[in-house]
């Protein structure tokens, strides 16, 4: 083994799925790309990392609602595309070709093009951390979708895809909650 540069630290652990987070500030959408992703236990809580840098986060912090949404790997440049302009200045929706389904529970429209969305509603912020904490109030999956690989996000500029599952569900049966 040879040292690794603890700056560079961050991208052995970051591999989190790659995801959308749309917003509505109440007259507009917006989508914003987000890497820093962790799931709270075997509920439906959720934690982002994020903060005043993002033009979604103010909607976020005052509406207190929005949807996660799940690309697969087929849309990993508009997720990119996504996460390198600004909602100030651009409708993502209009320039990257994606269509807003009304959310169920939420302002926030869900990506019809997207594997999954979580309807979330905000429970707390950590402005010190920039960790916002999700509690997910609905989910759906496209089921029909053909591509279902999901892209996570290295850190460097770089991405990996899923590939291979392996199956081990019989084997850890007792540490499984159920229905899972």
């Amino acid at each position: 083994m040879h040292t690794f540069a603890l700056e560079k630290a961050f991208t052995l652990l970051e591999p989190g799925p790659v995801i959308l987070v749309t917003t509505n500030d109440g007259h507009k959408n917006n989508i914003m790309t987000i890497t820093w992703t962790m799931v709270m236990g075997f509920s439906a809580n959720f934690a982002i990392t994020t903060g005043a840098w993002n033009h979604s986060y103010s909607a976020l912090k005052s509406s207190r609602e929005c949807v996660i949404s799940i690309p697969a790997v087929d849309m990993l440049d508009t997720a990119v595309g996504i996460g390198t302009c600004s909602g100030r200045d651009t409708d993502k929706f209009e320039k990257f070709g994606l269509t807003a389904l009304p959310g169920r529970h939420v302002r926030a429209p869900l990506i019809k093009e997207c594997l999954a969305n979580i309807e979330c509603r905000v429970t707390d912020i950590i402005e010190r951390h920039s960790i916002v904490v999700l509690e997910g109030v609905a989910a759906y999956y496209d089921d029909a979708r053909k591509e279902k690989r999901m892209l996570h996000a290295v850190g460097d500029g770089t991405f990996i895809v899923d590939g291979r599952r392996f199956d081990r569900r019989e084997m850890m049966r007792s540490k499984l909650p159920p229905g899972v």
